[in-house]
């Protein structure tokens, strides 16, 4: 088994709504701090962005989205646990196929060994529930199997990528819910560092694959986090045709912000040291390099 790094420490800013309370609505503020316009060094400067004026309740609860690594000891209720399910049932599923499902693990020792799978990641110890969101056909197969039809569709990359797309999808409604409720998350991808091992400790049968874990729980309010600054919406919202030579002078500009950013969190380096770094190579893959084969080990053809 190959593991990673533990995460980087979290620094205080402020923390997530209590259950039952109402998302702050100062729009703006909101706004500046996902986009990196409330550090020292920018003061006073203010983005002129649309968007604010729409900002609902739902949308400012979205813009104060931080990942959490430290909760209080207190429990997640099968009621909310149940209710984000719903919200995630909710969410969009291509041709209504719902090709997921979600492994909830509670038991300490379980997710003790998926903090070793992961790398260190302490959190998952942490968090009373740990989540982890599966890319499922074997549902669908076994439908088709109890039927005697055929499945060769099934052995495309097409139905794969679906599977893995109504996961994410399924998981960040649950997400949303979760936040509304007053809980804090944090996802984790480190269940792939070994998925044969995660498959095991799921009791997982063929043709479903573990894509990736969600930490949940009360979030410390002695221990809250930042939220991390995005992109600026220039480099990701294209109109009309897709623009690649005019994302250069705002990466330059975000990558200033994240300087800052780190240097707030006792971390060295750029965010485009990071996307380099990943591009590297195999060794800056944690592992995970072998997916492609790990996939077709879980009974993912691959066509």
């Amino acid at each position: 088994m190959t593991t990673v790094p533990p995460a980087g420490p979290a620094v205080p800013e402020e923390p997530l709504p209590a259950v039952g309370s109402s998302p702050r609505t100062d729009a703006e503020a909101l706004w500046s701090a996902r986009y990196g316009w409330d550090t020292e060094s920018r003061a006073g400067e203010s983005p002129q962005a649309p968007g604010i004026a729409a900002v609902t309740d739902v949308i400012a609860s979205q813009l104060a989205h931080r990942s959490v690594r430290r909760f209080l000891p207190d429990d997640v209720t099968d009621a909310q646990v149940s209710a984000m399910v719903a919200a995630a049932q909710s969410a969009s599923s291509s041709s209504n196929l719902q090709v997921w499902s979600v492994v909830e693990v509670r038991d300490p020792q379980t997710r003790a060994q998926f903090a070793d799978l992961a790398g260190d990641q302490r959190q998952i110890m942490a968090a009373p529930v740990f989540l982890v969101w599966i890319a499922d056909l074997a549902r669908a197969y076994q439908i088709a199997a109890d039927a005697q039809a055929p499945t060769e569709g099934g052995e495309y990359v097409e139905t794969m990528l679906v599977a893995f797309l109504d996961a994410a999808i399924a998981a960040q409604n649950a997400a949303v819910a979760a936040e509304s409720m007053g809980l804090g998350l944090v996802y984790v991808g480190g269940v792939r560092n070994d998925p044969a091992w995660a498959a095991a400790l799921l009791g997982l049968p063929q043709r479903t694959f573990a894509a990736f874990g969600m930490c949940v729980g009360h979030p410390d309010p002695a221990r809250p986090s930042r939220v991390k600054p995005r992109l600026p919406q220039e480099v990701v919202w294209h109109r009309e045709r897709y623009d690649l030579a005019g994302q250069s002078a705002p990466i330059a500009d975000y990558d200033a912000r994240m300087a800052e950013f780190y240097a707030g969190q006792s971390m060295a380096g750029r965010w485009t040291a990071r996307i380099k770094a990943r591009l590297s190579g195999p060794a800056a893959m944690s592992g995970r390099e072998t997916m492609k084969r790990s996939l077709q080990e879980r009974g993912f053809e691959l066509r």
